[in-house]
């Protein structure tokens, strides 16, 4: 359960440990801690720091049954917005009838502790089997009365030397359309992309990420307010999980 937990918890965030080393709280109860630094923090595709670096981490507390909850922090820089940082709430359960397969649903509040009209909440559910990945993300009140639903596919292999390559493809849809083009044009979803190669070394997780989506400069800065944000680019982690 354990590997599934911390590959599955917190997929949107830039989490790149596989096999970590939980401390045991009692029989039943285990805690996992990582605390890491990037090179931005990338949300979907989108930078949420204006590709400047970050300092991420979070704390789970799990149960045995597969029960789990935590945190997650990470600080932030999103245009026209005040908030420094950003602390997720999460609760959750992984179902794992065998090492490949796992079923993870649960609960997500992203608050941003300055600017409360960007808080929202998602449900989601991430299907796990024998390296394919399939996940759902959904919320109702996304900048106050949109829904938007977030699904992708990913693929991930081990790799020689004891390194691992992740594929994801997703796409976020909302209800009513939020990026507009150069040419006045308008749409409610994007699409977007990642490929990481990640390896464990002196004890350190480290993992470096290939990112892009379909949205343009124009369209990036009509949603984000910096037209670089959305563009493809490589970002670099590097983490450590107890």
């Amino acid at each position: 359960m354990k590997k599934a937990l911390v590959s599955s918890v917190m997929a949107s965030a830039a989490l790149i440990s596989y096999d970590s080393q939980a401390v045991t709280l009692s029989d039943d109860f285990e805690l996992i801690a990582n605390i890491g630094a990037y090179s931005e923090y990338a949300m979907r595709g989108i930078s949420y720091s204006q590709r400047n670096p970050v300092a991420q981490g979070y704390l789970t507390v799990a149960h045995k049954s597969g029960l789990y909850a935590g945190m997650w922090g990470s600080n932030v820089d999103i245009a026209g917005v005040d908030a420094n940082y950003e602390a997720d709430y999460y609760a959750g359960y992984i179902w794992q009838p065998t090492e490949d397969i796992s079923l993870d649903v649960g609960y997500i509040k992203y608050t941003y502790p300055k600017t409360s009209a960007m808080n929202i909440s998602e449900t989601y559910a991430v299907l796990t089997a024998y390296g394919f990945k399939v996940g759902s993300y959904y919320s109702n009140d996304y900048l106050g009365d949109q829904t938007t639903t977030y699904n992708y596919v990913g693929y991930g292999f081990n790799l020689p030397l004891e390194s691992k390559l992740d594929v994801r493809y997703g796409i976020l849809d909302l209800k009513d359309p939020a990026f507009i083009s150069s040419s006045g044009n308008t749409k409610d979803s994007y699409h977007e992309w990642e490929v990481k190669l990640s390896k464990t070394a002196f004890q350190v997780d480290w993992a470096v990420s290939y990112i892009d989506t379909n949205l343009s400069e124009t369209e990036c800065y009509s949603f984000m307010g910096d037209k670089e944000s959305c563009s493809a680019r490589v970002l670099l982690g590097v983490s450590k999980t107890f």
